[in-house]
């Protein structure tokens, strides 16, 4: 966590040592808990999931969710309003070729060379704007309205749980996963998978990108929204077997060993008053500091050293603790942060709270 200075004005990181046992992950993944099974059985395995909370009012989402419910309905509208006014010419098209001549039927004898290609162009090109309608623009109704039985939609998320003023969000990794989650790859084992692992997180999970957008516009290129995750994940809180703060900022991933694996990369996961809970405020007392002057991506990076540097094989002994303090000071003097008086002045201490 913070670098602090010992009395011998030696710098040390101030967890204590741990190293990894045999029968749980390493730091900072754990064994997701029971409580959150009835959601776990119903995820992908192959995918990485991060929940979240919007606390935003309800009013605000609802607006939100007008704008994507008037794109589609008008979508359908000119789906509707094309086959109106293209069936019929398809019918007839049907009807010619089963040997009933109409208007569509062509009679070579009648018609210039240059008509009859000229048809023939017009035609194809009219199956070609029907087939690229069918095949690009029409899923865009569909999967907002019907979905997948596997993650259902944006319309059958919002029938079920209507507009919240705090509301769980469950995004779903798309195929850059299998980079990471791949047959044969083992994510606790491998360092380049857990760098690649943990630069789609802390890009996902950035505060500002949280603060400056709501849950619905977290879809990007590399996470989709989990719309049945979403509505199972809130039905888990409405029946309250498990806390809304349980999903403040959650990581679910499945390993092969070691089943689902969470991390919790909340500040809400504490007991209120507790000395957990009091370094988890500090912590991202210091997060909110360093996104305040635009520096947000050094605090992933601090995160991402120490939870790598304590969960290493061996223990985080004194020498170690040392040598990554070291480390995370010329990591941040980089971007000319001084980090023991930024710390300082962030938090108002000289470590986090319930450490020696």
């Amino acid at each position: 966590m913070a670098p602090s200075k010992t009395a011998k004005g030696k710098a040390r990181l101030t967890p204590k040592s741990s190293s990894p046992s045999s029968d749980k992950p390493p730091n900072p993944f754990q064994i997701a808990s029971e409580s959150l099974k009835p959601l776990t059985d119903t995820l992908d395995p192959s995918h990485i999931y991060l929940a979240h909370l919007d606390p935003r009012p309800s009013p605000f989402k609802r607006k939100i969710f007008l704008v994507p419910v008037a794109m589609n309905l008008f979508v359908i509208l000119l789906f509707f309003l094309r086959a109106r006014y293209i069936f019929p010419w398809y019918l007839q098209l049907l009807q010619s070729f089963s040997g009933l001549p109409n208007a569509t039927t062509l009679v070579y004898e009648d018609l210039t060379t240059s008509q009859y290609l000229l048809v023939l162009l017009r035609r194809a090109l009219t199956f070609l704007l029907d087939f690229s309608l069918c095949i690009f623009v029409w899923p865009w109704p569909y999967e907002f309205l019907v979905g997948n039985p596997q993650h259902g939609s944006p319309c059958y998320w919002r029938f079920k749980i209507g507009f919240r003023n705090s509301e769980i969000y469950v995004r779903r990794s798309r195929k850059w996963d299998e980079e990471v989650l791949g047959k044969g790859k083992d994510l606790l084992a491998n360092d380049d998978l857990r760098k690649v692992f943990w630069n789609q997180i802390r890009t996902a999970t950035n505060p500002m990108l949280l603060q400056q957008k709501t849950g619905y516009l977290t879809m990007d290129a590399n996470w989709d929204l989990d719309w049945a995750g979403m509505v199972n994940a809130t039905a888990l809180v409405d029946k309250k077997e498990i806390e809304e703060r349980v999903f403040g900022t959650l990581v679910l991933v499945y390993h092969e060993r070691f089943g689902w694996m969470s991390i919790d990369l909340s500040d809400t996961g504490a007991k209120p008053g507790s000395a957990e809970d009091e370094r988890r405020k500090q912590v991202f007392k210091f997060r909110d500091a360093l996104a305040a002057i635009g520096q947000e991506d050094l605090f992933f990076r601090w995160i991402e050293v120490v939870q790598f540097e304590t969960g290493r094989p061996g223990g985080f002994t004194q020498e170690r603790q040392v040598e990554v303090a070291q480390k995370i000071r010329d990591m941040f003097k980089e971007k000319d942060v001084d980090f023991d008086e930024f710390w300082k002045e962030a938090v108002g201490t000289e470590g986090l709270a319930g450490m020696p």
